[in-house]
């Protein structure tokens, strides 16, 4: 069978308090508080009330009639090899085709989990997963509430809950949602280690990077725009407070203060040099485990250790060879189905830069447009990949309308405005959103369903369902397979137990024979007055398969 895929801990001395107030300030790049254009701050219930709603909104619709959409070709490819782990224990990673081992364990802990409460294997089953790391892609946003201001997360949580994209890809058996989940989780592990020093933060962030790493092979870009993003972050910041911190050393000069030994402070903090260290070998250590149990399959497959450092050079060659687009196909990808999270995001980029008074947001504005220009540079392109930039336009966006939120303080005319400017947004990306993912989930003149299956192809299921109840043989009955183009049939007709997937014309003796309409003339010649075509039915766009009957079941 072809598979080709298209820590909280208080220090003593100079310690910081995990979370101790909205306006603290830890010392580093990253640090300091969002800026505030008033005094009035969200009460603690309104602001669980409003993440719980947002939360609970993002899972309902990714949650809701998950089975809508048929399985693209790479979600049966997927289903594939997740059955074939459920069957082995095993995961035997190819880097010439296909993408990290973590999609398929986490899937099948979830396929055990339906398995406990009496329910198959199933599409809901396996979507599932992307989903839940979907929503907790939104949590990890909300976590972000010190960073950007809890009208700034919450209208960013809001920006990703609703987003077309991704919510399309959160309802995708493949492996972007998890990437981006994890890609997030090493951010927001880092900053909580800064804050509070607290070396179980670390050790997430080191498992969140193995995990990435264990997911996908961009996991190399993503990491070297956040490396490239956090340097050009701590240079730009630092030159723009230049005067200011000039000025300031000047005042403490003419008034005979001491200079504090912000360097001293810091490893002290982080129980010195000797502490620092520790730690950092101590996530290093675990870093690799955790990479070395994914790629040999948990000490069964050692070659898939080996495997996942000839990936990089295999990827660089296919992301120059295959689904080749311009540079700018991107850009416009997003200006067709995230223009408000593009719009806002562009805003937030701006703010953010100009003002220089949120590192953070530094620091996101840097990462929204480092992820776009890697990969717009890479002639290789998938709708998929957005999902890679709509989680920090959606940050820096929200962002955008926390500050002008804030400034407006003291004019309720102009908060009123910006609310509106706000909904406005959530409204468009939500009613593209509901046309996209139950409307039109499946036609190429959107930008996501990218060479997808069409509705029209599950006719062709129910179909060999009703010939294999005719025939009393059930899931028994033999099925020739003779299109070289069939995923995701593989994933539907899984309980069949007879089926032959030769990619090729050949002497049949099977009942039911599928081909594609190029291959029926000489089908037709090789099989004779014995079988009767049946019907034709679309795969996807320019792949039609046709489905012949021996003449006895036929005609029954």
């Amino acid at each position: 069978m072809s598979t080709g895929s298209t820590k909280t801990r208080a220090r003593n001395g100079a310690g910081v308090k995990e979370g101790a107030g909205r306006g603290a300030k830890t010392p580093g790049t990253l640090s300091g508080a969002p800026e505030a254009g008033g005094t009035n701050e969200m009460d603690e219930m309104t602001w669980r009330l409003a993440c719980l709603f947002v939360l609970l909104l993002a899972a309902l619709v990714r949650l809701y009639a998950l089975e809508l959409n048929p399985l693209h070709h790479d979600e049966g490819v997927n289903g594939f090899f997740l059955i074939k782990l459920i069957n082995t224990g095993g995961y035997q990673y190819d880097p010439a085709n296909y993408h990290g081992p973590t999609l398929y364990y986490f899937a099948l802990v979830s396929a055990k989990l339906f398995k406990l409460v009496g329910a198959g294997l199933s599409i809901y089953a396996i979507r599932i997963v992307p989903v839940a790391f979907g929503v907790a892609t939104i949590w990890l946003i909300l976590c972000l509430r010190r960073r950007l201001s809890a009208e700034g997360a919450l209208m960013a949580a809001a920006l990703l809950a609703l987003s077309p994209g991704a919510v399309y890809m959160s309802r995708y058996f493949i492996h972007e949602s998890l990437f981006v989940f994890l890609t997030l989780a090493i951010i927001v592990a880092s900053l909580r280690y800064y804050e509070s020093a607290n070396p179980i933060f670390l050790m997430l962030a080191s498992l969140s990077a193995a995990l990435l790493f264990a997911t996908k092979e961009t996991a190399m870009i993503s990491a070297g725009v956040m490396l490239i993003a956090l340097a050009s972050t701590t240079l730009y910041v630092r030159l723009r407070r230049g005067a200011a911190g000039r000025s300031a050393r000047q005042k403490k000069r003419r008034g005979r203060e001491t200079k504090p030994d912000a360097l001293g402070e810091t490893l002290a903090r982080f129980d010195g040099p000797t502490g620092i260290a520790i730690s950092a070998l101590a996530a290093l250590a675990l870093f690799v485990v955790v990479y070395l149990l994914f790629y040999s399959s948990f000490l069964t497959y050692a070659q898939g250790i080996s495997d996942s450092l000839k990936t990089f050079e295999i990827w660089a060659k296919t992301g120059k060879k295959d689904h080749i687009h311009e540079w700018y196909t991107y850009l416009l990808w997003l200006r067709q189905e995230e223009a408000p999270l593009l719009a806002l995001g562009a805003a937030g980029v701006t703010l953010a830069l100009l003002r220089a008074r949120n590192s953070f947001a530094v620091f996101a504005a840097a990462w929204a447009i480092g992820i776009i220009a890697a990969y717009s540079l890479i002639p290789y392109k998938t709708p998929w990949l957005t999902l890679n930039f709509i989680v920090p336009l959606a940050i820096i966006g929200g962002y955008a309308v926390g500050l002008l939120y804030r400034w407006a303080a003291d004019d309720l005319a102009q908060r009123l405005l910006v609310l509106a400017l706000a909904a406005a947004a959530l409204f468009i990306c939500g009613y593209q959103m509901i046309e996209l993912n139950f409307k039109h989930y499946d036609e190429e003149r959107y930008v996501y369903p990218y060479a997808h299956t069409v509705r029209q192809f599950l006719p062709l299921v129910e179909r060999l369902d009703r010939f294999a109840a005719i025939a009393g043989t059930g899931t028994q009955t033999p099925i020739n397979v003779a299109s070289p183009e069939y995923w995701p049939l593989p994933w539907y007709l899984r309980d069949y137990t007879r089926v032959g997937y030769g990619g090729r014309i050949a002497g049949a003796d099977e009942p039911l024979v599928i081909c594609s309409e190029e291959q029926e003339f000489e089908l037709e010649s090789a099989l004779g007055d014995r079988y009767r075509r049946v019907d034709s039915y679309t795969l996807r766009p320019g792949v039609n398969l046709v489905l012949y009957a021996r003449r006895d079941l036929a005609e029954r």
